[in-house]
C-alpha cells in the first residue's frame, strides 16, 4: 500500500478542495459556470417542446408597428384592444409585459384645455364642445375604463441603480415589512421602481414586476417570485396572474416541518384556490423560481396585436385563454439570453412561468441539496481516490465510467422524478480530475519508474519481469541482500579449438547465434542474465523478482538449453562449422545478490559459496562425460518433479564436506523406460561401489557399458582399479576429492 500513498494524498487534496466548494465554504467560479451550462443542457434535453394552447402571447411585433405606428401607441388604441379582447374574443386574463409610465398626450386634449383657459376662453360654444369631446380625447381615461373591473394585470420593473428615483405607482405589497423577520431568506432587494400611472394601477386587477434574475454569464434562468423594496415584499407578474386565475388567494410561505431550529429557509409558496386545491410553487434561497422552459421560442401561440385590432383572428384562438402582452420586435429591446435561445423574447419567460405553475412542473433547488451535493461528491470521490491507484488503466477506466454513470443516474433521477435540481459539475469534475490524476501519475511517474527499472534491470531480466516489477517498484532495488537463489553456469567445450578454426567474422556470427539462443531459453524461464564470460553464460533465479520455483526453472532452463543447442547445431553443420557442446552446472543455496563492482564498473550479480559451487559443477561435467550437473541442494527442492541420475559425492577444491551431484535426465514421466532401467542398474552399481564391494560394482559397470557405453562407467571402473591397490579405508564416506577447479 505504501506505493499508493502519494496518489492517496494528492487525490484527497483534490477531493477536499472540491468538497469545500460543495459545502459553500468558498465558491469556485469555474464550477458554478459548469453547473449552469450543465443545467442548460438538462433543460434542453428534457423540455417537452410542445405547444401550450392555454397561454397566448399578444405580440407587439414588427408587423404591428408597421400597421399601427411606432410604439408607444395611443391609449385609445389600447382601450379598443382591451374591449375587443374581453367583449368580442372572451379572453380570460391579460397581463402586460410593458409599463405605462407617462400620460398619453397624443390627442391634443392638453393643448385644447390650455386654449380653453386662455385664448378661447370667451369663444361661444368652445367650452361646451370641449366638454362633449373630452371623453373621446382623454385616451388615458378610456384605457382606465377599458381595464377597470376586468382581469388585467399590469407590469412594472425594479431597478438596483444607486440613487435611483422611483416613478409611477407601485401596487400594494403582498407582505408588509417584518413578515420574514428571523428567517434566513436572501430576498432580491431593489432600490427603486418604474411603475404605471396611478390611475392605471388603481383600475387594474393587480400588478407584478417583470424582472428576471440574470446570472453572471448573462443568462436568465430564474425569476424572483417575491422581491424586497424598502422592507416590503412584492410579487412577480407571473405570480400575480396565476393568483388572479385562482381567485386572488393569499400567498402562504412554506417551511419544512420538523426542521431544526436553526433552519429558517423558505422552500415554497402555497396558493389555496377557491376550489379548495393548493398550488405549491417551489422557491430557492432567494425566493426565486427556476423558469420551466417548455421549449424553444414559439412554445406558445404568438398573435400579432394588429390582427386583433383588425379582426383577423378567429375567436377560438383567444376565447378562454390567458394572454401576455409583450414584444418580439428587436427595436424594443425585450430579448434575453436564456438556456433555450440567445435572443429569447422576455414575454415568453412569463408565459413559461404561468404554464409551469399551472402544471406543477417547476424544478426545485431546496437548501438541502447542499448536503446532497457534499455526500455525492464525497462518495464518488472517495471511490476514485482509494480504488483507482490499485487498478490497471483499463480497469480504472471501467470503474471511473461506472462511477460517472451512477452519478449521472442519481442526478437525472432527482431531476426527472422529483423535479429537484442537484448540482452535477462538482461531482463530474471530481471524477474526471481524479481519473486524470491517476492516469497521469501512471504515465509520468510510474512509466518513469518503469523506465528506471528497465535501465537498471532490463539487460538482466526479461521484459515481462520488468513489467511485473514496475507494479511495485518500491520492493525492488539493486542494493545487496542475502537470499536463497539458484545459479546456472554454462560453457562451450573446446572453444579455443573452435575459435582457431574460424575466421573472426564467422566466430562472431557463431557466438551471437549461440548466446542469443541460450539467452532466449534463460529469459523464457524467468531467469536473470548475469553476464557473458567469453563463451560462458552465468544466470540466476529468484532475484530481483522473487521466484518460489527458482530451482525448477533453472533445471528446466538447463534441459531446454540442450534441446536448443541440438537445433542450433543443425544450422552450424549446414554451414560447415563445428558442432558445439556445452557443460551446465546448477546449484542452489544462500547467496548475496545486488549491484557490485567498482566506481568504474558495476554489475547486478550474485556471490557466495553456493555460486562458486555452481561454477565448479559446470567445470567437472567433462570429468563425468555429462552435459548437465545439479547440486544436491537443487535436487532436494525438485526431486519429485524431475528424474536425476546420482553421479557422485565430491569434495571440490577448498571444501572438506562432500556434496552430492546429480545429472537431470528429464521431467518425471517424460524419461524413456530404457533410461530409467539403466539408471536403476546404475544406482545398484553406485551402492556396491560405496560399500567397497568392488567385484559386484565391476560386474554391474561392465553390464552398463554393454547396454550404453558412457564415460561415467569408465571413470568408476578406473577408480575401482585404484582402490583395489590403495583401499580408502573403513571410514570412507564414498566421496571423491577434486584438487582442481
Amino acid at each position: 500500500m505504501k506505493q499508493y500513498l502519494p496518489r492517496y494524498v494528492l487525490g484527497l487534496v483534490i477531493l477536499l478542495v472540491l468538497l469545500g466548494h460543495s459545502a459553500r465554504i468558498y465558491q469556485i467560479p469555474f464550477v458554478n459556470h459548469m453547473d449552469s451550462l450543465i443545467y442548460d443542457v438538462k433543460v434542453r434535453l428534457t423540455m417537452p417542446q410542445s405547444l401550450d394552447e392555454r397561454v397566448v402571447i399578444l405580440d407587439i411585433d414588427e408587423k404591428s408597428l408597421a400597421e399601427q405606428g411606432r410604439w408607444p401607441w395611443g391609449r385609445d388604441k389600447l382601450a379598443t384592444l382591451m374591449n375587443k379582447l374581453f367583449d368580442q374574443y372572451g379572453l380570460k386574463l391579460v397581463g402586460f409585459d410593458v409599463v405605462f409610465a407617462e400620460p398619453d398626450e397624443s390627442s391634443g386634449l392638453k393643448s385644447l384645455e390650455s386654449m380653453a383657459r386662455k385664448e378661447l376662453k370667451e369663444v361661444p360654444g368652445f367650452q361646451a364642445t370641449l366638454r362633449e369631446l373630452r371623453p373621446q380625447l382623454d385616451h388615458d381615461a378610456r384605457f382606465v375604463a377599458a381595464i377597470k373591473n376586468r382581469p388585467v394585470i399590469l407590469g412594472y420593473y425594479f431597478s438596483s441603480k444607486d440613487g435611483g428615483v422611483s416613478s409611477g405607482a407601485a401596487p400594494e405589497p403582498v407582505f408588509p415589512a417584518g413578515t420574514f423577520s428571523g428567517r434566513r431568506i436572501s430576498f432580491t432587494q431593489w432600490v427603486s421602481y418604474g411603475g404605471n400611472l396611478p390611475e392605471f394601477q388603481k383600475a387594474a386587477a393587480g400588478a407584478g414586476h417583470f424582472n428576471p434574475l440574470v446570472d453572471i454569464d448573462g443568462t436568465s434562468r430564474r425569476v424572483p417570485l417575491l422581491v424586497e423594496h424598502k422592507g416590503q415584499y412584492y410579487e412577480s407578474l407571473s405570480l400575480a396572474m396565476v393568483r388572479n386565475l385562482l381567485g386572488n388567494p393569499p400567498i402562504i410561505p412554506g417551511y419544512p416541518e420538523n426542521a431544526p431550529g436553526s433552519y429558517a429557509a423558505m422552500e415554497w409558496l402555497d396558493l389555496k384556490a377557491a376550489s379548495g386545491g393548493v398550488m405549491r410553487i417551489p422557491v430557492d434561497e432567494n425566493a426565486a423560481t427556476l423558469i420551466p422552459y417548455r421549449g424553444y421560442q414559439g412554445s406558445f401561440s404568438y398573435i400579432s396585436i394588429t390582427d386583433v385590432l383588425n379582426d383577423r383572428v378567429p375567436k377560438e384562438k383567444l376565447a378562454g385563454k390567458v394572454a401576455v402582452v409583450g414584444t418580439t420586435a428587436p427595436g424594443l429591446m425585450d430579448l434575453r439570453a436564456t438556456p433555450v435561445g440567445a435572443a429569447y423574447p422576455g414575454v415568453e419567460i412569463h408565459a413559461n412561468l404561468i404554464a409551469g405553475m399551472l402544471d406543477a412542473t417547476i424544478k426545485h433547488k431546496p437548501p438541502y441539496i447542499l448536503g446532497a451535493d457534499v455526500l455525492l461528491v464525497l462518495i464518488s470521490g472517495a471511490v476514485m481516490v482509494f480504488l483507482l491507484p490499485m487498478l490497471s488503466p483499463f480497469r480504472a477506466t471501467v470503474v471511473g465510467s461506472i462511477v460517472l454513470l451512477l452519478l449521472l443516474s442519481v442526478n437525472f433521477s432527482f431531476w426527472h422524478v422529483s423535479n429537484v435540481v442537484l448540482p452535477l459539475a462538482n461531482g463530474m469534475i471530481a471524477i474526471v480530475l481524479l481519473y486524470a490524476m491517476n492516469m497521469s501519475w501512471g504515465y509520468f511517474v510510474e512509466s518513469r519508474t518503469k523506465r528506471q527499472l528497465t535501465v537498471l534491470f532490463g539487460q538482466y531480466v526479461p521484459p515481462e519481469l520488468v513489467e511485473e516489477m514496475s507494479r511495485d517498484p518500491e520492493n525492488y532495488s539493486m542494493a545487496g541482500r542475502k537470499a536463497e537463489l539458484t545459479v546456472l553456469f554454462s560453457d562451450v567445450r573446446g572453444f579455443t579449438t573452435i575459435s582457431e578454426g574460424l575466421e573472426p567474422d564467422e566466430l562472431a556470427t557463431l557466438m551471437n547465434q549461440y548466446l542469443g539462443a541460450m539467452t532466449i531459453v534463460v529469459r523464457k524461464h524467468r531467469g536473470t542474465l548475469d553476464k557473458y564470460i567469453g563463451d560462458a553464460i552465468m544466470a540466476f533465479w529468484g532475484a530481483p523478482v522473487d521466484d518460489p520455483e527458482h530451482a525448477k526453472n533453472a533445471i528446466l532452463t538447463g534441459l531446454e538449453m540442450d534441446v536448443a543447442l541440438r537445433e542450433l547445431n543443425k544450422d552450424l553443420v549446414a554451414r560447415g562449422w563445428p558442432e558445439l557442446k556445452i557443460g551446465i552446472g546448477v546449484n542452489t543455496g544462500p547467496m548475496t545478490v545486488g549491484d557490485m563492482g567498482s566506481p568504474v564498473r558495476q554489475s547486478y550479480t550474485v556471490m557466495g559459496d553456493a555460486v562458486n559451487l555452481g561454477s565448479r559443477l559446470e567445470g567437472i561435467t567433462k570429468q563425468y562425460g555429462v552435459g548437465f550437473i545439479a547440486g544436491e541442494a537443487t535436487r532436494e527442492l525438485v526431486k519429485k518433479e524431475f528424474v536425476f541420475r546420482e553421479l557422485d559425492l565430491v569434495k571440490v577444491k577448498g571444501k572438506d564436506k562432500p556434496v552430492g551431484i546429480y545429472e537431470p535426465l528429464g521431467l518425471e514421466g517424460a524419461v524413456e523406460k530404457d533410461r530409467l532401467e539403466e539408471n536403476k542398474l546404475w544406482n545398484q552399481a553406485l551402492r556396491a561401489y560405496r560399500s567397497q564391494n568392488w567385484d559386484q560394482a565391476e560386474v554391474l559397470l561392465l553390464n552398463l557399458s554393454r547396454m550404453s557405453p558412457h564415460k561415467l562407467y569408465e571413470v568408476y571402473a578406473d577408480r575401482i582399479a585404484h582402490y583395489r591397490n590403495d583401499p580408502p579405508g573403513e571410514d570412507w564416506d564414498g566421496s571423491w576429492k577434486f584438487d582442481t577447479k
